[in-house]
Parts: structure tokens; C-alpha cells; sequence
């Protein structure tokens, strides 16, 4: 009975839920949530920076996440760099100096915190020409008005940054007089007139007081109330607001402190200053508000305007539209025609004849022009998805549940979807689809759960990509070895499934290829793999069965091939002038350069991956992962193919997921994490968990529909007729040569 249920429940899902109207139902929410997204940007704006500096939520302790944006962690020589040449002023009280510290401490890690706690402090980095001061101002009164005044008379050189902000010593001082926040009042209101002044060629930070904890406070600050400091927080904002002309040019209030010192003033030392951790935070926020329009860092994506078009993504837009336009004429066309050739009534029998044509036929160029309209509108949901400032992101953040609880999820599902194997040889086509499949699954949810922090789950993940790695060699070298079929055909077939949607991506998100470096990581071993065996002698299996002494030619062709890998792996020198020149440079240069090229293919010369039981950190572990991977992925085949039930079934749901592993791999880039894998997307805001379910969903249909647009277009682009591929294959070094030569313009104007 438990096993009659069992085969009812997967086929009333599969009656109910196809994948075709799972594409409907992901087409309709993607339609949902981009017009509720635009709205939404319409009727709140889309000032990524006003959220940076207004609101955020902790994710666990210490890090925090801004809303609908993410937060890049300056190091000392980002921040130098974006400061070169910068006057930064922090002016007021003990609150502000603690800020001034952590902020010149991302500049110099080594300051330590000396000086007169009530006096000026100076800070000047000579290599980088940055001046920081922290100006002793802790009452808004005359003599703040005045250091103010000064800089808009034009006497003083204007800072280029202004942090300023100060309450709790006039409640101290004054005993929390209401007559002390009137005069804050008067005072706060002559001087905002001389900040938006300055707000037009500089920028002006005002920050909000923090609440206390009032049970900490010592006797002399016990009138130092969150009652009082709100008073004066709520003076200060519609005061400032208030004096702002000119959208462009005003007072930036840094109200985010607030929120941050809510959930952390706890463990403050006296109740009035925030503990080191918040105070970085704030220095951090105020470093990507300045900083990251200039910097444009990928991982923090608060304040950064949207990249504009470039010229390649100008005309992929325009080929995308006339394809849509075209297919939409032919369409209109066929349907027409079928309409005529309709079955018609026979006036004089009274009966119905049969169509001329019973279905419209389908040409090549409607095919054509109907995979790259379906793949134009896939690429409008990249590009907004990942490159327009629509849809949000947040940073990740690593939990033990976050990774390990979905693992458990899907091997659940994959043990409920368990059939019989068509046959039981060793890596059969299911048994390596089913591998591949939940392989694909786990390297996602390490993506998105940020796993990549936890050391033994990134040692686990490298064999994993080791183990794809090898089960795509293995099966190339068994079709030659076994077909002995190393014609044109077949190498264009597999090289255009592999680089179509990275090509594609290359071009739509303004990415270099080497980017996406597990495709042109496989696309290396492929070509060297066919180059050893297409090479003279071609040794097959069928050669090799006549004579034993081709096995030794074969073993003789792996040794010199595995010397050749040998040298290049511990020749960086030799292997950059391999991969320098044009215009192999263009393909596998990363930030100028080959190094991520060598860093990558080194570390999976032999299985391509990592295993280490006992390193201790990432270093030491890729040093050790070509020599040990082989085990435990030797290790796993022969568990997996143990005679008997293992060996004779296989999880039809990791093997579905298997045939579309390719595209999963590449679409997470873009459209189910953000910033180039660096965040995560955020389609519904609020909502985590909901959110990554929608977001997953869609992003599985779009990764299944972009392998059936691959499969077709490789039909259609790579003919079987070596005349006509050879005609195509003209075309593509066409297209790829005006490529580069576009490149290598838009390189030169950016520069």
C-alpha cells in the first residue's frame, strides 16, 4: 500500500505541475514583481543612499544590512584610494570623536586612540595626501556657528566631507532644561542655513543622537534621557529639512546611527558611547556614501548610480528587438496563411472538407528568430535583475541552519523521486545526470547561504566542483575513445552548448569571460582532451582492441600530456605568455591580467579541485586538493556502483536538475544571487524565506528554458553539412572579430 501511494503521489504532481506551466506561472510573477518593483521606485525613489543612511536591520551581531542595498567592507587601500587628496572634518562632541576614530582607522589600522578627549585632533595620512581632523565642538552654539561661517566666506579651504553632530552635553549641562533645547532650536537653526551652504560643494553629515542606556548612565548624566534626546532629534531633523531649497545640494542626515546603537547600546561601557563594533559600522556606512560612487565596488551596490549602456549592449538591444519584431511579422504571416487554407464548408455536400494544411509550418527562420525573441526577454530580466537599480540586494550571511537545513530538504526530495536505471553499467548517462544534479543543488545553496566563510563545508564544495569536472573529461574521453568520432561537427556541437549563454552574458552584463570561469575552464580540458586523442596516432578503442600495444601508445600520449600539465602549473611565468597573447588575452584576462586564469586552472590541473581533511586554511588546502581529490571521487564511484539496489536505481529529481546543471551553474550569477554572486537578489522584500523560494523558483525555469533555446540553436547554428558549417563557422570569426574590435574600443574610451 506505502508503495501504491507512493507512485499516486508523484504522478498526481506531475498531472498537475508541468514544466510548462511552471514557465507560465514564472512568467506571471516576474511580470508581477517587476511592475510592482517600478511602482515602488516611482512612489518612494530610488536613492539607495537614503537607505543607507535612514534604515537596516542586523543580520546576527555584527553585520549589518542596509534596506534593498548592499554594504561593501572598505579595506585600508580602497579607502585611500577614494580619499586621495581629501579634507575630512568631524566636528562635536565625544560621540562624534569616537566616529572620527573608527573612520581613520579604516585608513590606517594601526591608529590608536590618543590625544585630549576635549581638544582637537589632527590625523594626515602623506602617502595618500588625506587630512582627517576632529574639531571639539560639543554644544551647537556661536562658536560651532562660527568654524561653520568660515568655511562659506571662502577665508578657509571647505572640507570635502563635513560629519557633524552634538545634544547630550547641553541636556548635561543645562539638567535637561526646556529652555537648553529652545536655544538648541535658535542655534540648529542659524547654523543649517551655512550647512546647506556648504552641502553644494561639499558633503554635509549631520548625525542624530543615539539613545542611552539610561541604567549604565553615571549620576552626573542620569538627565540624559531617550525621552530628551528624541526632543532633540525630532528639533534637528525638521529644522534641517526644512531649510533644504534644493534636493541636490542638502544636508544629509545620518539617522541609521540610531537604529544601530538600538540594538547594541546594551553593551556599552557607560551607557552613553556605542561598544567598538557599532561605532565601526557607522564609520563603514559613512565610507560607502562617499566612497562608492567612485570606487564602483561590485559588492556594494548603496549609492552607486546605474552603469551606463555600452555600445555592445546597445546593439545586442537592437538585435533582440528587431528579432522580436521579426518574429512577430513572421508569426502574423503563417497565421494568416493557415487561416485561409482553414477548413471550409462544401456548399453544395454540406459537409466540412479536411484543411488544406493542417498545421502552420514552422521554417528555420521563424525557429530561429523564436529562440533569440524567448532569449531577448531573458536577457531583459538579467540585465534588470542584476545591472538596473530595480529589484534590491542584500549582503549574504553564513549560518550552521542556513546551509545544512535546504541539504536536508532536497535529499528528501530526492529519495522520493527514485526509478529504476535503463542500465547498470558503471557512470551511466542517469547515474552520472543524478550526480551531477545533486551536486549542482548542494553548490547552490553554499552559494547563497555564504558557506564559503565556514572552511570544511568550502573543502566539501571543492570536491564537488572536482567531481563535475571530472565526470565531464570522463565522458568526452569515452565518446572519442569509444566512437573514435573526431570530426568538425561534433566539437562545434559541444563548444557551442557550453560558451552560447556565457557569450550571451558576456555581452548583455558587460562581463569578461573569464568571468564565468567554470565554462572556460571545461572548454580548456575539452579541447585538450581532444587535442591528445585526435592527434597522430588516433588511438579508439577499436584500434586498440586489435593490438595491446596500442594501450601503450595511448598511456604514452596521457604521460606527455600530464608533464605538459606539470610545467605549466608550476610556471606561472610560462603559463601568462601562453594565455597573453591576443587574442587568447581577451578571453582569460580578469582585472588586466591571466592570474585568476592560473589560480583557477592550477587548482584543478588533475581532478580540478580541493580535498583536505586536515588543512587549516584555504591556502594550505589548495596546495593539497590535486593529489587528495582523486580519492574521495574514486572513492564515491565505487560506493555509488556497488553491485545490487544502489547500483540499479537513481533519483529521477537530482537527474532532472542534472541535464540543466550547465545552466544553473552560470544563470546564479545573475539572477538568483546579486552583484556578480557577491549578494543576494531580492524580489520580495521583508520576506526572507518566501523570497528565496520565488526567486528559485523562477530562477530554475529560466535556467531550463535557456538549455532548451541552447539545444535549438545549436541545431539551427551548427549544421551537420560540413560545406554549410563551414560557411557558419566564417560567420561566428566574423561576429567574434567585430566583437573584439568593439571591446577593444569601449576599453579605450573608458580609459
Amino acid at each position: 500500500m506505502a508503495a501504491l501511494a507512493y507512485t499516486l503521489g508523484k504522478r498526481e504532481i506531475n498531472y498537475y505541475f508541468s514544466v510548462r506551466s511552471a514557465k507560465a506561472l514564472a512568467l506571471g510573477a516576474v511580470l508581477l514583481l517587476t511592475a510592482c518593483h517600478a511602482a515602488s521606485r516611482r512612489y518612494r525613489g530610488d536613492d539607495s543612499c537614503e537607505y543607507l543612511l535612514s534604515s537596516g536591520r542586523f543580520l546576527g551581531e555584527k553585520v549589518w544590512q542596509p534596506h534593498s542595498c548592499m554594504m561593501h567592507k572598505y579595506k585600508n587601500s580602497e579607502a585611500k584610494n577614494c580619499l586621495v587628496d581629501k579634507h575630512i572634518v568631524f566636528l562635536g562632541d565625544s560621540r562624534i570623536r569616537q566616529l572620527f576614530y573608527s573612520f581613520i582607522k579604516i585608513i590606517n589600522p594601526q591608529v590608536k586612540e590618543e590625544g585630549n578627549k576635549h581638544g582637537n585632533i589632527p590625523f594626515e595620512d602623506k602617502s595618500a595626501s588625506i587630512k582627517v581632523d576632529f574639531l571639539w565642538y560639543p554644544e551647537v552654539n556661536g562658536s560651532m556657528r562660527q568654524r561653520i561661517k568660515s568655511w562659506t566666506e571662502g577665508s578657509v579651504a571647505k572640507p570635502h566631507i563635513i560629519v557633524a553632530g552634538a545634544a547630550t552635553w547641553s541636556i548635561k549641562i543645562h539638567n535637561g532644561s526646556n529652555e537648553a533645547l529652545t536655544q538648541y532650536k535658535i542655534n540648529i537653526t542659524s547654523i543649517a542655513p551655512l550647512l546647506e551652504k556648504l552641502a553644494k560643494s561639499s558633503d554635509v553629515y549631520w548625525v542624530l543622537q543615539d539613545p542611552v542606556y539610561e541604567d549604565m548612565l553615571s549620576e552626573s548624566r542620569k538627565m540624559i534621557t531617550n525621552e530628551k534626546i528624541d526632543a532633540y532629534n525630532e528639533a534637528a531633523v525638521r529644522i534641517l529639512n526644512s531649510s533644504s531649497r534644493n534636493s541636490k545640494a542638502k544636508v544629509k542626515v545620518f539617522s541609521v546611527s540610531k537604529l544601530i546603537a538600538q540594538e547594541t547600546i546594551m553593551k556599552s561601557s557607560d551607557g552613553l558611547h556605542l561598544p567598538e563594533s557599532s561605532r565601526d559600522t557607522n564609520a563603514m556606512i559613512l565610507m560607502n556614501v562617499y566612497c562608492n560612487k567612485i570606487m564602483k565596488p561590485i559588492d556594494g551596490s548603496c549609492c552607486q548610480p546605474q552603469p551606463p549602456l555600452t555600445l555592445i549592449q546597445k546593439l545586442a538591444f537592437c538585435f533582440f528587438t528587431l528579432s522580436i519584431i521579426g518574429y512577430l511579422i513572421i508569426s502574423l504571416i503563417h497565421r494568416n496563411n493557415y487561416r485561409k487554407n482553414k477548413s471550409c464548408t462544401d456548399l453544395e455536400m454540406g459537409e466540412e472538407k479536411k484543411p488544406a494544411i493542417n498545421t502552420p509550418n514552422v521554417s528555420t527562420l521563424e525557429m530561429l528568430l523564436h529562440s533569440f525573441c524567448k532569449l531577448g526577454l531573458i536577457m531583459t530580466y538579467f540585465y534588470l535583475c542584476d545591472r538596473a537599480n530595480l529589484f534590491m540586494k542584500e549582503n549574504k550571511f553564513y549560518t550552521h541552519s542556513s546551509f545544512f537545513i535546504p541539504i536536508v530538504y532536497i535529499l528528501v526530495l530526492g529519495v522520493f523521486y527514485t526509478e529504476n536505471t535503463k542500465e547498470t553499467k558503471v557512470l551511466n548517462r542517469e547515474q552520472t545526470d543524478e550526480w551531477k544534479g545533486w551536486m549542482q543543488l548542494v553548490i547552490l545553496i553554499y552559494h547563497i547561504s555564504g558557506a564559503s566563510t565556514f572552511l570544511p563545508v568550502y573543502m566539501h564544495i571543492r570536491v564537488l566542483v572536482a567531481a563535475y569536472l571530472f565526470q565531464t573529461g570522463y565522458g568526452h574521453f569515452s565518446y572519442f575513445w569509444i566512437k573514435g568520432d573526431f570530426g568538425v561537427y561534433r566539437v562545434c556541437q559541444v563548444l557551442f552548448r557550453l560558451n552560447f549563454l556565457v557569450v550571451v552574458l558576456c555581452i548583455v552584463m558587460d562581463r569578461p569571460y573569464q568571468f564565468y570561469y567554470f565554462v572556460p575552464l571545461v572548454t580548456v580540458w575539452f579541447m585538450i582532451i581532444y587535442a591528445t586523442l585526435a592527434t597522430w596516432p588516433q588511438i579508439v578503442q577499436k584500434k586498440a582492441n586489435g593490438n595491446c600495444l596500442w594501450h601503450f601508445g595511448l598511456l604514452l600520449k596521457l604521460i606527455c600530456l600530464l608533464a605538459c600539465i606539470y610545467f605549466l602549473s608550476y610556471s606561472q611565468g610560462a603559463f601568462e605568455k601562453v594565455f597573453s597573447f591576443w587574442p587568447l588575452s581577451k578571453c582569460f584576462e580578469l582585472n588586466g591580467n591571466v592570474y585568476e586564469w592560473w589560480f583557477r586552472w592550477k587548482l584543478d590541473r588533475y581532478t580540478y579541485s580541493i580535498w583536505a581533511s586536515s588543512c587549516k586554511n584555504k591556502t594550505e588546502c589548495n596546495e593539497l586538493h590535486p593529489s587528495v581529490s582523486v580519492v574521495q571521487i574514486l572513492a564515491f564511484i565505487l560506493i555509488r556502483n556497488i553491485p545490487g539496489y544502489v547500483r540499479s536505481v537513481y533519483s529521477s529529481f537530482f537527474a532532472w536538475f542534472g541535464k540543466i546543471s550547465l545552466e544553473l551553474f552560470i544563470c546564479q550569477y545573475h539572477i538568483w544571487l546579486a552583484a556578480d554572486t557577491k549578494g543576494i537578489l531580492v524580489l520580495i522584500p521583508g520576506y526572507p524565506m518566501f523570497n528565496v523560494i520565488v526567486s528559485t523558483f523562477i530562477f530554475v525555469c529560466v535556467a531550463h528554458e535557456i538549455s532548451q533555446i541552447t539545444n535549438d540553436l545549436a541545431q539551427i547554428m551548427v549544421p551537420k553539412d560540413n560545406s554549410t558549417l563551414l560557411k557558419r563557422l566564417l560567420c561566428i570569426a566574423g561576429f567574434f572579430f567585430g566583437l573584439l574590435l568593439f571591446s577593444a574600443m569601449q576599453d579605450q574610451s573608458r580609459h
